[in-house]
Parts: structure tokens; sequence; C-alpha cells
């Protein structure tokens, strides 16, 4: 059984709750009789390079206190190693948390989760996706999702569900369908004009939305959802009904399953738990049970 916790803190998630929720985080996991270090850096890759460096003897078990942004930096660290990964949600969004049930803003219930998990030896083993050597837990997000994450990121008010909508709101002023093209498992090219196209490895991103809402964490598979031209009074009216996941039977929505996946498309850049991963092209592929989560 390991030990020793490496605690991963974002001391700015959620407006500074990152901060506040590693002190009940900590005390619960110690008074469970685990060893607890703190690794915090100044910036994201200087928590990610002090990360691989504190985990490397890999005696020790991370976790990742934080939102989804906090929980895709360490995947980077312990993804494909017999390192597991706890999660204490506290952030914007807390998908992945969602994705494998785990407590979310309550730091504490989180903690003892991952005490009870560690001492149980209880691990569920989950698929992750990959571009390149960036790994993601939840969806890779392009085009119209995608600008709205990214003022989404920009917001420094509103949290969670609230502020996804009003991003979304913000950005219906520039919605217009993109000339995609999308290769599946290396078949041939397709041209398709979509608004959004969602690679899901879980099933939801931006606080709850269900863009990929049959997406399984251990089938192997990514679910994409493809959503077509759409006017912005359709497109209102179907977002509610993401949240249930009951948009994808909308004759505008169409879903495919894939292991990989290539999309490319003229100035679009494709995000990953909430983080930019670069302009496409891009090619994402599921890497099954490469992580062990603590739940």
């Amino acid at each position: 059984m390991h030990r020793d916790i490496l605690l991963f803190v974002n001391p700015t998630a959620g407006r500074g709750r990152g901060a506040q929720a590693a002190g009940p985080a900590e005390e619960a996991l110690s008074s469970a009789g685990f060893t607890v270090r703190k690794v915090v850096g100044v910036d994201a890759d200087d928590a990610l390079d002090k990360l691989r460096r504190a985990a490397a003897d890999g005696d020790a078990a991370v976790v990742a206190v934080g939102g989804d942004g906090m929980v895709g930096l360490a995947l980077q660290a312990v993804a494909t190693t017999s390192t597991p990964l706890g999660v204490v949600a506290v952030g914007t969004g807390n998908d992945f948390a969602r994705s494998v049930g785990l407590p979310v803003d309550d730091p504490s219930a989180a903690a003892r989760i991952v005490a009870d998990a560690l001492k149980e030896e209880r691990v569920r083993s989950v698929d992750l996706g990959r571009v390149g050597e960036r790994w993601f837990g939840t969806i890779l997000a392009s085009g119209f999702d995608s600008r709205v994450n990214d003022r989404a990121n920009r917001m420094r008010w509103a949290r969670g569900r609230l502020r996804y909508d009003l991003a979304l709101l913000a950005e219906l002023g520039t919605l217009r369908p993109v000339p995609f093209r999308i290769s599946l498992d290396g078949g041939p090219e397709q041209d398709v004009e979509a608004t959004l196209i969602a690679v899901g490895n879980g099933a939801s991103y931006g606080g709850g939305m269900r863009m990929c809402g049959g997406a399984e964490l251990d089938d192997g598979q990514f679910d994409i959802t493809v959503v077509g031209p759409c006017s912005r009074t359709t497109l209102l009216r179907v977002f509610p009904r993401v949240y249930k996941g009951t948009h994808l039977d909308h004759p505008v929505v169409t879903v495919h399953r894939a292991a990989t996946v290539r999309l490319s498309a003229p100035g679009v850049t494709g995000y990953a738990d909430g983080e930019p991963l670069g302009a496409l092209p891009l090619t994402a592929e599921t890497v099954p049970g490469a992580v062990g989560v603590l739940v």
C-alpha cells in the first residue's frame, strides 16, 4: 500500500478554493495515517516538473486538488505509470471527478475516499485520450465549444455551470458552421460542416454539460458528437438538453464511436480538460487503462 501522498495543489483553482481545500484534504489524509507532501509550482510547467520529480520513485500516490485543468496536468505525470491518482475537485468544471463518481466541492469527503481507496487498494482503471504527448481525461472540444471554453477561461467572475452558460451566450454572435475534415480509425477523410465536434473520453465538460453523454471511461473508444450547422434559435432551444444528454437524439446531432480520430479545420483551436491543445489538425487516440483512479 502506498503510504506517501503527493498533494498536487493549484492555489488559484476556483478563485482560491484550491488553496483553501488543501488544508482539509491534507488533514483528512494525515489523520488516516498517510505522509502528505505538497507539490505547488509557480506556473503549470514548474508544477508539472516538480510533480514528475517527486513521483519518480514510484512509491507515492498523487492527489490533484483543483479542477479539470489540474487533473489534466497531473495526468501528464501519472499516465501509464503504476502511480494511482486521487482527485479533490474544487475547480470550475470538475467533470473528471463527476465521471468517476467523486464528490465535488467537498475536500474532506474526497480525501477520505482517497484514503479508504488506498487502504483497500481500490483503484479503477480508466482510459485516457492522447494527442501527441498530451493526455486528457474528459472531452476534446473543437469549434463553437472551444471558443466558449476560451472565453470562459478569460472570465474572472462567475463559476461552474454559470460561467460556461454566460460564455456561450456571449459567443452566439460568432456562431457559424465550420468546414471540418474528419477521419475515424484511420479511414478516409470526410468533409463535414459542423457547429462543433466534441471527442469524448468522458461524458461531460463545462461543469456538467453531457455533450458526449454515452461516453464510458473504460470502453476503449471515444464518443464523437457532431453538431451540424444550426441557427442561434435552434442552439438556444437545444442547449438546455445538453445537461441531461438528451440533445443526442436531435436531428442536427450525430454520434460516432472510434478509437482514433483526426480533425482538421481552419482557424480552430482544440481544447481538452479545459485547456488549449493547439490549432487543428489534431489526432486523438484512446489509450485503454492508462491511469488508475482512487475511487
